[in-house]
């Protein structure tokens, strides 16, 4: 796990440039640590789609501030090699993730349905 100045750092030497050049795109794909501090907050972002959703977000390419241009996805691929030591799909992701049947639910009787269920913590808030 790295920090974004670190894989910044590493972008510089792989790159060139500086760390400003590389240090908003590694702080996008962290972001997500704002919502759940752990591991599991690379689920939003650091996958193959992610990379593709930072490169809409960023540019296909920048410009270092040594005038040369850097592929965005190359960065986004750098930073989750760096963090998981390959790049997964979103599916890979997603295949780990246990179904609850809150998820499948849109009955406004949720409670009443699910009694006794596994339900996500905002809506236990809701219920209480």
């Amino acid at each position: 796990m790295a920090h974004p100045e670190v894989h910044s750092l590493n972008s510089v030497k792989k790159f060139g440039g500086s760390v400003e050049d590389y240090l908003p795109i590694h702080q996008w794909f962290d972001d997500s640590k704002a919502y759940i501090a752990d591991m599991r907050h690379r689920a939003f972002k650091h996958h193959a789609a992610g990379i593709f959703e930072c490169e809409r977000v960023f540019g296909k390419s920048l410009i270092n501030s040594e005038g040369k241009t850097v592929y965005i996805r190359y960065i986004g691929e750098q930073h989750i090699l760096e963090d998981l030591g390959f790049i997964p799909t979103l599916e890979d992701w997603f295949e780990n993730m246990e179904l609850q049947k809150w998820m499948m639910n849109v009955d406004t009787r949720i409670k009443k349905i699910l009694k006794g269920e596994k339900l996500p913590k905002s809506l236990n808030r809701e219920l209480l």
